[in-house]
């Protein structure tokens, strides 16, 4: 049974913003989520991406602060957001949502200059947006307090974790009041999560709406395998573009080099392409995903900053260039498209080499993706004993080796059977082995030159040499140290 929004105890100037973002139904982690935050209870929020986590707390935290003010250096509540893209896109939502509140916010990330953050939070801010570093940045500048927090949101936990930001987040814990809320929303609870949220949460309520890290089942999802090089890969992606009805798209590499050289590859095809990555400024960064987002270009090249988080209105596919290497990314960044009840497409490109990857990422949705062909057809399926044939032909290959060793070797293939007999032919050119130097000089003739210019021979001074120092060393008998000892041995 469906619910509207006005049964969630929202205010009206809330439901009025939210009835002209032309949304009429909640999403049910929001439509269990925000009762809950209403009442003030700490709460931990689990879903798959692109099921709408954002408003889930977005809204209510609005409808709690619509009474008060803040004060000079002291918001009142405070967002946690891993990339700065994330952060800047929930303050674009308290934009949309709290427009007919009187609400000030601030945008805390970096590579924007201090001084403009500053003069907001001197003013006095309702709501704090901002990553980790930036924050602790202006913390230790004495530039802003954290006592008169009443709400702490920690958004796509499980991605601080991935960076490495839980020490911060710990900092942050230890300055905020004992009397507070603390949200916690994340797609997927590995262990380091659920510790943190058993310390720093106060009988916190655990709202799932889908097992963690599963995928949305609007989105159709396909894999394409690739046998040969990068550039017959990037020839692949193309032929998939334009076999598919694409209008706007996300293209995922693992690495950020990449990321410039497929974006490169399409522009030069006659694509409208731009890339985003993690080395950009971070001006460039906002001007390329605001485009991308308006619609100027069709396909955007990324890293994995823009996996987490970014809503892109109607995205109609995602690729991966890459299979990710951690299985969690591959939620994410498939969960771009098929967003609020949409449909989308996901496709990936694999390799050989891309097997394990593609083993965890199947284990962790628990679901197989469907195998196909660029023209959309359904490829052949893998035999189920294909790692055990390619393990019996690695072994094969081994055992040839070691018989054409043997082949070449009789005697160690002998000793290698523990057999090893003395081979006559051996012994009796050891007994009739003559001095290197004679070896040296008995080389096969030159064959017979142009008689018509007589040669002579005339030995190099060197090889003169070289031949009777070698001819003294054969003749000379030296038997232990003999004559050679040192003087100051012999004292």
């Amino acid at each position: 049974m469906s619910i509207s929004f006005d049964e969630l105890g929202l205010g009206q100037s809330v439901l009025n913003a939210v009835s002209d973002s032309g949304y009429t139904e909640p999403t049910e982690i929001q439509a269990q989520a925000i009762p809950l935050v209403l009442t003030g209870q700490d709460m931990i929020g689990v879903a798959q991406t692109g099921t709408g986590k954002t408003a889930s707390f977005t809204l209510p935290m609005i409808e709690k602060l619509s009474t008060g003010r803040a004060r000079a250096r002291m918001p009142r509540s405070l967002i946690l957001e891993p990339t700065r893209e994330l952060a800047a896109q929930v303050a674009d939502n308290f934009d949309v949502y709290g427009k007919y509140s009187k609400l000030t916010k601030a945008l805390l990330i970096g590579g924007v200059a201090f001084a403009e953050q500053e003069a907001k939070l001197t003013r006095g801010v309702d709501v704090l947006i901002a990553t980790p570093g930036r924050l602790l940045d202006h913390l230790e500048r004495g530039k802003i307090l954290l006592a008169d927090i009443k709400t702490f949101v920690i958004d796509e936990a499980d991605r601080m974790l991935d960076m490495g930001f839980i020490p911060d987040v710990e900092r942050i814990f230890k300055l905020l009041p004992k009397t507070r809320q603390t949200l916690m929303f994340s797609a997927t609870m590995p262990a380091e999560i659920r510790r943190l949220s058993k310390t720093y949460l106060k009988d916190p309520l655990q709202v799932e709406v889908a097992p963690p890290a599963t995928t949305s089942k609007n989105i159709t999802q396909a894999l394409v395998t690739i046998r040969g090089s990068h550039k017959e890969k990037r020839a692949a992606l193309r032929d998939l573009i334009r076999g598919e009805n694409v209008s706007n798209a996300l293209i995922f590499c693992n690495r950020k080099r990449d990321v410039t050289i497929v974006a490169n590859s399409l522009s030069r095809h006659g694509f409208d392409v731009a890339s985003l990555h993690g080395d950009m400024a971070q001006s460039l960064r906002m001007e390329t995903l605001g485009r991308f987002k308006n619609g100027d270009f069709k396909l955007m090249v990324a890293s994995d900053v823009a996996a987490r988080g970014l809503d892109i209105v109607n995205m109609s596919h995602v690729i991966n260039y890459d299979v990710p290497s951690h299985a969690e990314d591959y939620v994410h960044r498939i969960g771009r498209t098929g967003r609020a009840g949409n449909t989308g497409h996901a496709f990936t490109l694999s390799t050989s080499e891309d097997r394990k990857y593609l083993a965890a990422i199947e284990n962790l949705i628990g679901e197989k993706i469907s195998r196909v062909n660029l023209d959309g057809t359904k490829a052949d399926p893998e035999p189920a004993n294909a790692e055990k044939n390619v393990a019996q032909k690695s072994h094969r290959s081994s055992s040839n080796s070691g018989k054409a060793q043997a082949t070449a070797n009789p005697r160690r293939a002998d000793t290698a059977r523990g057999r090893a007999k003395p081979d006559d032919s051996e012994q009796q050119s050891k007994e009739t082995k003559a001095p290197r130097s004679r070896q040296r000089n008995d080389r096969p003739t030159e064959p017979a030159r142009r008689q018509d210019k007589p040669t002579v021979d005339h030995p190099r001074k060197s090889d003169e040499g070289r031949n009777r120092r070698n001819a003294e060393k054969d003749t000379e008998n030296v038997v232990g140290l003999g004559d050679h000892v040192p003087n100051f041995l012999r004292r």
